[in-house]
């Protein structure tokens, strides 16, 4: 029998210090939070087979999708679709917290970045590898 993910997610995303933390991997669907420090970002990158959601708790988020600049705050979201290219950046002065969904998952399950020099370095690594969380 599976359990599946319940939690509060605000609280989850607004607790979190790590660059990127996998909470939850289905087989169609994988739950990432994320905290970028002032002057980060997610790096340009494109998922040809992957759509991507976000959502900002808390800072205020740039978000390039196909050269389309966008603004998101708290309580906004974002859909990228599959094959587009897009970054996300903090060019606030407060940490940004945020929560993705990637459908297909994107991440090996109970991937953690502390860092986003840790994300860089283990990126090719941490690529999913089929296993889920259950």
């Amino acid at each position: 029998m599976k359990k599946g993910y319940v939690d509060d997610i605000e609280a989850r995303t607004l607790e979190n210090t790590d660059f990127r933390r996998v909470l939850y991997t289905g087989a169609h669907l994988q739950l990432v939070v994320m905290t970028l420090q002032p002057g980060e970002e997610i790096g340009t990158e494109v998922h040809p087979d992957i759509d991507q959601f976000f959502r900002i708790e808390e800072g205020e988020a740039t978000l390039l999708i196909d050269g389309a600049k966008h603004v998101l705050e708290h309580d906004d979201i974002a859909i990228v679709p599959a094959g587009a290219q897009h970054n996300v950046l903090n060019e606030g002065e407060a940490p940004l917290k945020l929560y993705t969904l990637y459908g297909p998952p994107e991440h090996k399950d109970g991937t953690v970045h502390a860092t986003k020099a840790i994300a860089d370095e283990q990126h090719e690594a941490d690529h999913f590898d089929g296993k889920t969380t259950e």
